[in-house]
């Protein structure tokens, strides 16, 4: 794939260097058009997008289907090359244009099914989301049939036209969501890899939080790390999120104050896209996601809402036998059956049609096939599969998206969130009125038996699913008479009946530190809670460090940073070298305690685990010997040879002035083009990058990447933040990681990204007058002919 990368980059560049200004101009017409007007087939009346100084779309429609074509046209303009690189991926189309190296993830998406699950869900749609589709894809299409030069540089490079959009494209965002979310599978394949290496016991050591099933005899033989290194990167997403709400009694304004910050992987475009709608019945205002016509997280003038991620087990990975060696049939309690098959042909660029056989079995779709069958056929007898509430065909989590906008009480948002099918979410909602809630919402199987922590067979029946836990049972908290309802992804609590959503939690470092700014606030406003969303205090340092610095430093740089680290005040910011000696630290404690043992599968368990940590030097100390080497080690040594591995790393990279190291030369937020990013030159013009606070466990998230040559990149966060206060929504606080616009000529392309890392946030409000007299830029559309019924 680079090779031809460099080939197209070559050519790119040589065409610009040939003729500089004439190429820019060229490609700079692919910049949308914020001002004037425009008269499109579609529109029932005229519409006025109004973009304020921050390049955020005010739309002003003068009812509902309108204002849904104006967002589909804002999209089109803004992220067209993210809306086609969306659709593409969830439809398992990606190499028709980008060729070969894209094979493994659409054989994985194609296997999934997700584009014909979208088809089946259109048509179960009712009238009013299924309308807000059509309108939305009606806008799109206007901005496509309407479009003159060049496209977004994306498609020139690759030589590429957007085809039309359709209602059933917007479906596979909730799709691509929910598998990004659900990491139930995953988990459940790396610990059958550990499982195979260490044994039972060593691996509740390994999850120490955790209760496990036991080994099964299906998964011996089984290529399980190949099956893993088979899946996309970019489907493997850790899901955390922070979200917290305060009543009224605890703040200034005397109305609630919800704040939440959602935590996804960080590339450019980001995900997420600021917008406001305005129609005489209606408002809505937050993020909205390229391809979709709806306000994912927002305000809509009556409720303010946002979400985290539960983390239920909402999906198992089920080892089903075949009957002997035929492909065709495999066996259930009731007998031998046929698989379901259906052929996919994946249409290659520069290559040629690759035709596969998906085969399903009563539990889902096969996804060892997206390996070479043979693997697992020849002497295996046995495939895996995925069972997960994403593939439910009759989902209906489009739906409740609908109403949740529509919703003018708390009360209207728990109703129809009865309706949420895949990604489960904890909802967290206020309104007017007072109220505050948070209801866990979404699909919650039932299994016969087993926890779901590892992949189990699928012959007996014994682990299947039995149905789903009833709505009415999931937990729900209501106006608390603290007045406080916090989430970061701990256990939201069981369900009525007592059974618990899943049986791993991450650690509650960030909840803690919530519950500790916020206990006793009586009088909290907008910008305490922006102030707490920035919080770079690390509770997993304040935990961990205690163990590491008992042991008596060894050497003048050892010494420095023992005297550092003990003064430190557990803060990751950017301008201290404390917190990047911490973070080497542990990173090579994690290697010198597990690598042995673990062997090729250190990498599916490498991440910062303090919890895992503190439990190997405390109550599992045999970690602490290296099973490579005869003499035994003790704890004791192998925390010394961390550290003197850290500072090893880091004197080569920072040189040997420890007081000056900083946090920020190593711990950069990057957000690559997942495009542009192997074109020469392009790929860091495309990217942003800039030094961050935060660390893996604290509230303002700076996760690592863990992977050389750059183990302590930031990687995953809050690429949206948001504040709401029910007193005057209209001063609600807004920040976005990235910028507006996913062209990269434009100079809304990375706009916010030095605001976001600051804290800095915007608000979105104004009527007409006030917006004009800011000097917003005003398009106005005017449809091309009358007679179109509006909504």
């Amino acid at each position: 794939m680079k090779r031809r990368w460099v080939k197209w980059g070559g050519v790119v560049l040589a065409l610009i260097a040939a003729a500089p200004i004439g190429g820019y101009l060229w490609l700079r017409t692919s910049l949308p058009q914020t001002t004037g007007e425009l008269v499109l087939r579609g529109f029932a009346a005229p519409v006025e997008i109004m973009r304020d100084g921050n390049g955020v779309p005010h739309i002003f429609a003068k009812n509902a289907a309108d204002a849904y074509r104006a967002l589909g046209f804002v999209h089109a303009q803004d992220r067209l090359w993210q809306m086609e690189m969306m659709r593409r991926a969830g439809a398992g189309r990606l190499s028709e244009i980008l060729g070969e190296p894209t094979l493994r993830a659409d054989r994985f998406m194609r296997t999934l099914g997700l584009y014909q699950l979208a088809e089946k869900q259109i048509q179960r749609l009712p009238k009013g989301p299924r309308e807000a589709l059509e309108a939305y894809s009606a806008g799109v299409n206007a901005y496509l049939a309407n479009h003159g030069g060049a496209w977004p540089l994306e498609f020139e490079l690759l030589g590429h036209a957007p085809e039309p959009w359709r209602p059933v494209d917007s479906l596979l965002w909730g799709k691509l969501m929910g598998i990004r979310l659900a990491t139930g599978w995953w988990g459940d394949l790396t610990r059958a890899r550990l499982l195979r290496r260490v044994g039972a016991d060593r691996l509740r050591e390994l999850f120490p939080a955790e209760p496990l099933g036991t080994a099964s005899a299906a998964l011996e033989g089984l290529p399980l790390g190949e099956l893993a290194n088979g899946i996309p990167d970019w489907l493997i997403s850790d899901s955390a999120s922070n979200a917290w709400v305060l009543s009224g009694a605890r703040t200034q304004s005397g109305k609630p104050i919800l704040a939440n910050d959602p935590h996804l992987g960080f590339a450019a475009p980001g995900v997420w896209y600021l917008a406001r709608l305005v129609t005489p019945n209606w408002e809505r205002v937050g993020v909205t996601a390229p391809g979709v016509p709806l306000t994912i997280l927002g305000h809509n003038g009556k409720i303010a809402w946002g979400m985290t991620s539960t983390g239920g087990d909402t999906d198992d990975l089920f080892v089903e036998a075949l009957l002997g060696d035929d492909p065709t049939r495999y066996l259930t309690p009731e007998g031998p059956k046929l698989f379901r098959t259906r052929t996919e042909i994946i249409n290659v660029h520069e290559g040629d049609p690759e035709t596969l056989n998906v085969r399903e079995t009563r539990h889902g779709p096969v996804i060892s096939d997206i390996l070479a069958p043979a693997k697992f056929i020849a002497g295996k007898d046995r495939v895996v599969v995925l069972a997960s509430t994403v593939l439910d065909p009759n989902d209906r989590t489009a739906e409740a998206l609908f109403g949740i906008n529509r919703a003018t009480t708390s009360a209207d948002l728990i109703e129809v969130s009865r309706l949420v099918g895949a990604p489960l979410q904890n909802l967290f909602v206020a309104d007017l009125a007072g109220d505050i809630a948070m209801i866990v919402a979404g699909r919650v199987p039932i299994r016969r038996a087993g926890n779901g922590n590892l992949p189990v067979p699928g012959l007996h029946g014994r682990f299947d699913w039995s149905g789903d836990r009833p709505r009415e049972t999931l937990p729900v908290t209501r106006n608390p008479a603290n007045g406080l309802i916090a989430n970061a992804n701990q256990d939201p609590g069981s369900t009525k009946s007592g059974d618990p959503l899943s049986w791993y939690w991450p650690a509650g470092y960030r909840v803690e530190r919530i519950r500790e700014r916020l206990g006793s606030t009586r009088d909290h406003r907008i910008e305490d809670s922006r102030t707490l969303q920035m919080d770079s205090y690390s509770g997993a340092a304040r935990r961990l460090l205690p163990h590491l610095l008992r042991v008596e430093p060894r050497g003048p740089a050892a010494k420095t940073a023992h005297r550092l680290l003990t003064a430190w005040d557990y803060r990751m910011r950017r301008g201290r070298p404390e917190p990047l000696i911490y973070a080497a630290w542990l990173r090579h404690l994690m290697w010198t305690l597990t690598a042995d043992e673990l062997g090729p599968d250190f990498a599916a368990y490498n991440r910062p685990r303090p919890r895992f940590v503190v439990a190997a030097l405390t109550k599992h100390e045999t970690w602490c010997d290296d099973v490579t080497t005869t003499p035994r080690e003790d704890c004791g040594g192998r925390v010394r040879l961390a550290l003197r591995r850290a500072l090893a790393e880091l004197t080569e990279r920072f040189g040997e002035e420890i007081e000056e190291w900083r946090w920020g030369a190593a711990h950069r937020a990057v957000f690559p083009h997942r495009i542009l990013r192997h074109v020469p030159i392009l790929g860091g013009l495309a990217a942003g990058s800039i030094e961050s606070d935060g660390g893996d466990h604290t509230l303002n998230r700076g996760q690592t990447g863990g992977k050389e040559p750059d183990p302590y990149r930031h990687t995953h966060g809050a690429g949206f933040r948001a504040v709401y206060d029910l007193a005057a929504l209209g001063e609600s606080r807004f920040s976005l990681a990235t910028g507006q616009s996913g062209n990269p000529l434009s100079s809304r392309y990375m706009e916010f990204l030095r605001r976001w890392r600051d804290g800095r946030y915007i608000r979105i409000t104004g009527d007409r007058a006030t917006l004009r007299a800011a000097g917003a830029d005003v398009l106005t559309i005017r449809p091309r002919y009358e007679g179109i019924k509006s909504q």
